[in-house]
């Protein structure tokens, strides 16, 4: 079956997760496979909010390793503790870069990127995988990003 989304032309970004979160909630509403699930929410992302880059990093072992995403390739493998990413999973806490330049250690997967929101999903009190957003533009990430994407990882965590 196809799934249209419909994109919100709005200029604010509110408005614009406010129409799109309850299509991804319907989006992976009857479906279990959690690799479908994080690509259609990767897609929906990219997609409805206009991002450089989405995707998710799941914790294998003692790192991360690529999963679905969305924009240019990227890193595949990433330790705990390195980068934004590593970090967000290590402290188990959301991390708003707004300028990756001028985070110690980030990983420069794509030049283009310039701020970065990364948000981990919990399961039995553990990082399972975390969600990375990219931006070609410094400081692109605020407090509402932060609000709607835990709304979102909220939902994947129900999934995990």
């Amino acid at each position: 079956m196809a799934e249209e989304l419909i994109i919100s032309t709005s200029d604010d970004k509110a408005e614009r997760y406010r129409s799109l979160l309850p299509q991804i909630e319907a989006l992976v509403a009857g479906e279990n496979d959690l690799t479908a699930n994080l690509a259609n929410i990767a897609s929906a992302l990219k997609y409805g909010m206009d991002y450089f880059w989405v995707g998710f990093y799941r914790v294998k072992g003692h790192e991360l390793v690529l999963g679905p995403f969305q924009g240019p390739i990227a890193c595949t493998r990433i330790a705990k503790g390195k980068g934004v990413c590593g970090k967000s999973w290590k402290e188990k806490k959301i991390l708003i870069v707004e300028n990756v330049e001028e985070f110690p250690g980030h990983i420069a997967c794509s030049a283009e990127s310039k701020s970065e929101i990364v948000l981990p999903a919990l399961k039995n009190g553990a990082v399972a995988l975390v969600l990375d957003v990219d931006s070609d533009q410094i400081a692109d990430f605020d407090e509402i990003d932060k609000e709607y994407l835990t709304q979102l990882i909220r939902l994947i965590e129900l999934k995990l």
